[in-house]
């Protein structure tokens, strides 16, 4: 499935939303997208732009998800940012909770035993969201800390979570992706996006040779929970020397044996 050949699909105008939902999907999808930047924030102007509605309209919502403590908005530059609702919500899902402390010394492990940069991301719909980064590895190109949440298909870790799933529902996130990579960044990232995917497909597991951003090699396997869905992913992340193409075999294994273990735990806590 070429990328290129979802361009037009993607662009295409999707049917009406039923009018008893279409309030709570844009609220949903305001929300989502504030949850994109949770440090630099956004614009009244740019927040409304990105989610494809009037400035009006979402400046009216965004009053009542700060009044409900949704979204702040920066006193220094008016920018809106996630609230504390959010996180205290989360507090009713204690086993996602559990399972993330249980993790975070085994990927900062991971991290310092490879010598490079981990990552674990979770699988949000069509999105994935950055839930730990580890490692001091210096790597100028890497944009993705915890709280990033972006399209699934541009992480090497969401190529790996997709690939565990039925063509049907991929190729429905890829639409989906593609529609997105178009809104914010154009075509011009789509054939390097492809060549990741091909790559990936061929080594059955996620490889980023440098196909995205170049001078930085991705490797990613899908943690999977105790009902055998991939609902997160593990990622290692290092430069050319660290990671080249003649190691892939050997680190593949090391990725696997560690998704294991967060595996395990994922079925410790009911994930």
């Amino acid at each position: 499935m070429k990328l290129a050949d979802l361009v037009l699909e993607a662009a295409a105008p999707h049917g009406p939303e039923r009018s008893g939902t279409q309030s709570l999907a844009r609220g949903i999808k305001l929300l989502r997208m504030v949850a994109t930047r949770p440090g630099f924030g956004w614009r009244l102007s740019d927040l409304a732009a990105a989610c494809g509605q009037d400035k009006a309209t979402v400046h009216r919502m965004l009053a009542c998800l700060v009044e409900e403590r949704l979204v702040l908005q920066r006193a220094s530059d008016r920018h809106y940012l996630p609230g504390p609702l959010m996180c205290e919500l989360g507090l009713a899902l204690p086993d996602r909770t559990q399972f993330l402390r249980a993790a975070e010394p085994q990927v900062a492990a991971f991290a310092r035993r490879m010598a490079g940069i981990a990552l674990l991301l979770l699988r949000s719909g069509n999105e994935y969201v950055c839930a730990q980064r580890a490692g001091s590895l210096v790597l100028s190109g890497l944009m993705v800390y915890p709280g990033t949440r972006r399209p699934l298909f541009t992480s090497v870790g969401g190529v790996a979570m997709l690939q565990t799933r039925p063509a049907a529902e991929v190729r429905a996130v890829l639409l989906d992706n593609v529609a997105q990579e178009i809104g914010r960044r154009g075509t011009g990232r789509l054939e390097s996006l492809q060549k990741m995917r091909e790559r990936s497909d061929r080594h059955g597991f996620g490889v980023n040779l440098g196909d995205v951003v170049p001078g930085v090699h991705a490797l990613a396997v899908p943690v999977c929970d105790s009902a055998g869905d991939a609902f997160a992913a593990l990622c290692l992340i290092g430069t050319p020397e660290l990671y080249g193409e003649e190691r892939l075999a050997a680190l593949q294994g090391e990725l696997q044996a560690a998704a294991a273990l967060l595996a395990a735990d994922a079925r410790k806590f009911n994930m």
